[in-house]
C-alpha cells in the first residue's frame, strides 16, 4: 500500500510537472496571437516553455504574419544586452523576423500606441552584402561580409498583456516584439582595411544617447554593450539560423539590439539617438503623436 502510494506521488509530480512546461502553442492560440498583432491588443501571455517549443511558435506565428505583412526583410538579434537578458531572466540572445514595412525614413513621426505594449531603444541596423557572413565567427568578418551600418531607433512591441512576465522563450515565442524602427543614413562600409578596422573600433568604443527635443538624456550605452561588440550578435544570430536551415542573404537587413534599456512612448515626445564617436553617423528621430 505505502509503495504504491509513493508511485501514485511520483506519477502526479511528473504530470504536474509536465503539464507546467507548456508545448508549442496551438494553431488557435497562434491565431489569437496574430489577431491581437493585428488590433494592437495585448495578447495572453505565453504560457513557461523551453526553446524548442518557443521556435515552434514563434515559426506558426511569422507564417501568419508572413500572410499580412509579406515577405522578410531580415532578422533581428534581440536580449543581446546583459542588462536586457537581467530584465527577461535569461543569459542567451533571441531571434525574430522582420518584415516589409517595419522600417521607416529618420524623422517619421509614429503613433505612441503603434503597439499593444509598444516601447523604443537605441538600435543599430546593418546589411548583408555575402553570404560569407553565414561562416563568420568574428566582428571583423561579418565587417567582410556587409555594406552598409544603419543607425537605427527600434520601435519593439512586447504584445502580451503582463511584459514583465515574459522570459527570454517567451520574447522569442512572439517573435521579438518586432513591429517598427526609424532608420538613419546608412554608413557605407569602407574598401581599404585599416579604415575598416578603425570602423571596427568605432563600433564598439562609440556611445549612443538618446534625448529629448530639450535636450535631456532619455538613455543610452556604448557600442560593447551589445555582446562585447555590437557585430557580435551578427555572428551569434547566424549561428542560431542555421540550427533552423535558415541562411543570411544578401540584401538582408539584420538588427544588432538595444544599446540603451526599453522605454515607453508618450504622445509629444520627440526622440533623437546619437552614436558619437562614429564616424559618418548622423542622429536618427522619431516623434510620437
Amino acid at each position: 500500500m505505502v509503495l504504491q502510494q509513493t508511485l501514485t506521488a511520483a506519477l502526479v509530480a511528473v504530470a504536474c510537472a509536465t503539464a507546467a512546461q507548456a508545448a508549442c502553442l496551438d494553431d488557435a492560440q497562434v491565431a489569437d496571437l496574430a489577431a491581437n498583432y493585428a488590433a494592437r491588443t495585448p495578447a495572453a501571455n505565453p504560457p513557461p516553455m523551453d526553446a524548442a517549443d518557443a521556435a515552434c511558435t514563434r515559426a506558426k506565428f511569422n507564417a501568419l504574419l508572413a500572410q499580412r505583412l509579406g515577405k522578410p526583410v531580415g532578422y533581428k538579434a534581440g536580449l543581446t544586452n546583459p542588462a536586457v537578458q537581467q530584465r527577461f531572466r535569461t543569459d542567451q540572445p533571441v531571434w525574430g523576423k522582420l518584415y516589409a514595412g517595419m522600417v521607416l525614413p529618420s524623422g517619421s513621426t509614429v503613433d505612441a500606441a503603434f503597439g499593444a505594449r509598444p516601447l523604443y531603444e537605441a538600435d543599430m541596423l546593418v546589411r548583408v552584402k555575402s553570404a560569407a557572413i553565414n561562416h563568420a565567427r568574428t566582428p571583423l568578418e561579418v565587417l567582410d561580409a556587409i555594406d552598409q551600418v544603419i543607425p537605427f531607433i527600434e520601435l519593439p512591441d512586447l504584445l502580451v498583456q503582463a511584459p514583465p512576465q515574459l522570459d527570454g522563450a517567451g520574447v522569442a515565442a512572439i517573435n521579438v516584439g518586432a513591429r517598427l524602427g526609424v532608420a538613419g543614413t546608412p554608413i557605407a562600409v569602407p574598401a581599404l582595411r585599416a579604415e575598416r578596422y578603425a570602423l571596427l573600433d568605432a563600433l564598439a568604443s562609440m556611445s549612443v544617447t538618446l534625448t529629448d527635443a530639450a535636450g535631456v538624456r532619455l538613455g543610452g550605452g556604448r557600442g560593447s554593450d551589445i555582446l562585447g561588440h555590437p557585430l557580435q550578435a551578427v555572428v551569434w544570430l547566424a549561428g542560431a539560423l542555421q540550427k533552423e536551415d535558415i541562411a543570411l542573404q544578401p540584401g538582408d537587413l539584420v538588427s544588432l539590439g538595444s544599446f540603451s534599456a526599453l522605454l515607453p512612448p508618450q504622445p509629444g515626445l520627440a526622440v533623437t539617438a546619437t552614436f558619437a564617436g562614429l564616424p559618418g553617423a548622423a542622429p536618427v528621430r522619431v516623434e510620437f503623436k
